[in-house]
C-alpha cells in the first residue's frame, strides 16, 4: 500500500509537470511562433484566392529601407516662453478653441479653406471658414449620429447611428438615403461615385467586401470575408488602383499585407514590421503611411511609409521613427506630414487602442521623402489631438478629452 501511494504521488507529480509544459506551448503557440498564414504560391492553372476568398498577392521584393539610427524627436530648445506665440514655429504656441460645443467628423471644405463638422449638442452640420465665421450647413437636425464618412466631394455623407442604421445624406439636395444596418465600415471612391464596405450578414459564408454606389443603387459583392472581418480594411486608395488591404500574420513582429482590387488582380503583397496596422494614404496614392507595435520599439506604435502602388509595392520602405499612430498625422500635399505625438508614451502603449485617446501631444512636422522631423508646436494646453486636417494656413483639431474643435495657425 505504502508503495502503491508513493508511485501514485510520483504520477500526480509528473502530470502536474506535463501540464504546465502543454500550457507553456500553447501560450508560445499563440503569441510567439513564427507560424506563416500568407497563401502558398499559386501553381499553374489553380485558383488566385485564399479558401476565404480573398485574393492571393506576389511576394513583394522591393527594397527596404535600412534601419536608421535611432533619430530621437527635436525637443524645446531652452527655457520654454510663458507667452504662447500666435503662429506656430516650435515654441509654445496659442490654441484656439472654435465653440464650446463637442463636435465629430470634422473634414476640410471642398475649396480647402475651413473645416465642416457635426455638432453633438444641437444635432447639426456647420462650416468654419477661414476667417473663423461658423454658418449652418444645413437646416434639418440629426439626433445622436456615432459616425460620419465624408465623400471626397463634400457634398455627401455617410452618417452611421448607434443603434445599427445608415443614411446617405446629402447636402446640396438635402435627400437622404437609407442603407441596410448590416452594412458597415464605409469609405468612398476618389471621384465619391462608389462606396466600398463590408456587408456582415449573420452567417460567416454570407459576409462580403463590396461596392454600391453613391446613391445606394446596384451592390456588387467582390470578395467574401468569411471569419476575416477584423484583418480586412476597406480604404479606396486615392488614385483608384485598390479598393482595400486585408493581413496576414507571419510572426509576432511581422504581418503581410495584401491589397484588393475591383477585378481579382493580383497586386503585390508587402511586409511590415509589427502589428496593430493603422494604414493612412499619402493623396496621391503613390506611397502607404502605416504604424504598427513591435517587441523592437516596446511595443509602442511607430510610424512607417512604403510604397503601394503597382509594381512598387513594397519598395522603398522607410522607418520614420516617431512613436504615434498614423490616426494623429495628416498630409499636406504628398510630402509634408503633420502629426500629433504624445510627449510621453508609456511601454506596451500599441496594444492598448485606447490610449490614443489620453495622450498629451505635441505638434511636429515629418518631411516623409527623408525622415527630417520638426517640432511646430508646443500647445499652451494638454490636448489629446485627433481627426488633424491642415486648410490653408491653419491646422485643426479634435480634442479626444473635450471633444471640442481647436485650430493652430500655421503661418
Amino acid at each position: 500500500m505504502e508503495i502503491f501511494i508513493r508511485y501514485k504521488r510520483l504520477f500526480i507529480l509528473l502530470g502536474f509537470v506535463v501540464a504546465i509544459l502543454l500550457f507553456g506551448y500553447l501560450l508560445y503557440a499563440m503569441f510567439f511562433k513564427s507560424i506563416s498564414l500568407a497563401p502558398p504560391a499559386n501553381e499553374p492553372g489553380t485558383a488566385t484566392t485564399t479558401p476565404e476568398g480573398l485574393p492571393i498577392a506576389k511576394e513583394g521584393s522591393g527594397q527596404i529601407a535600412a534601419p536608421p539610427k535611432r533619430n530621437r524627436l527635436p525637443e524645446p530648445v531652452g527655457s520654454m516662453a510663458k507667452k504662447s506665440n500666435e503662429i506656430a514655429n516650435g515654441g509654445l504656441t496659442k490654441v484656439k478653441k472654435i465653440n464650446d460645443n463637442i463636435s465629430l467628423g470634422a473634414s476640410s471644405e471642398p475649396n480647402g479653406y475651413g473645416v465642416r463638422y457635426y455638432n453633438k449638442n444641437d444635432g447639426k452640420f456647420y462650416r468654419v471658414d477661414k476667417n473663423g465665421k461658423i454658418t449652418a450647413l444645413a437646416d434639418r437636425t440629426f439626433y445622436s449620429v456615432k459616425n460620419i464618412v465624408w465623400s471626397p466631394k463634400k457634398n455627401k455623407a455617410i452618417l452611421e447611428y448607434p443603434d445599427g442604421a445608415n443614411i446617405i445624406y446629402d447636402f446640396s439636395t438635402n435627400k437622404q438615403i437609407t442603407l441596410p444596418k448590416h452594412w458597415k465600415d464605409f469609405n468612398f471612391s476618389p471621384n465619391g461615385k462608389q462606396i466600398v464596405m463590408k456587408s456582415m450578414g449573420m452567417d460567416p459564408d454570407n459576409r462580403w467586401l463590396a461596392i454600391v454606389n453613391e446613391d445606394g443603387s446596384k451592390t456588387r459583392a467582390i470578395e467574401p470575408l468569411g471569419k476575416k472581418d477584423a484583418t480586412v480594411y476597406p480604404s479606396w486608395s486615392p488614385n483608384g488602383q485598390t479598393i482595400a488591404m486585408y493581413t496576414e500574420g507571419v510572426d509576432f513582429n511581422r504581418q503581410e499585407v495584401y491589397f484588393v482590387g475591383l477585378n481579382n488582380e493580383n497586386f503585390k503583397s508587402t511586409v511590415i514590421e509589427g502589428r496593430g496596422f493603422q494604414p493612412k494614404w499619402q493623396p496621391s496614392g503613390n506611397k502607404l503611411l502605416y504604424s504598427v507595435y513591435s517587441s523592437k520599439t516596446d511595443l509602442k506604435p511607430n510610424l512607417w511609409i512604403v510604397d503601394a502602388r503597382g509594381e512598387n509595392i513594397g519598395s522603398g520602405r522607410k522607418n520614420l521613427d516617431v512613436e504615434t499612430w498614423a490616426d494623429k498625422c495628416a498630409f499636406s500635399g504628398d510630402i509634408n506630414l503633420y502629426c500629433a505625438v504624445p510627449k510621453n508614451l508609456q511601454e506596451g502603449a500599441g496594444m492598448f487602442p485606447e490610449m490614443e485617446k489620453t495622450t498629451n501631444d505635441n505638434l511636429y512636422k515629418i518631411d516623409t521623402r527623408t525622415g527630417a522631423k520638426k517640432l511646430i508646436a508646443v500647445p499652451d494646453g494638454n490636448y489629446s489631438m485627433s481627426d488633424i486636417i491642415v486648410s490653408g494656413n491653419y491646422l485643426y483639431f479634435t480634442d479626444e478629452t473635450t471633444g471640442k474643435l481647436y485650430t493652430i495657425k500655421l503661418k
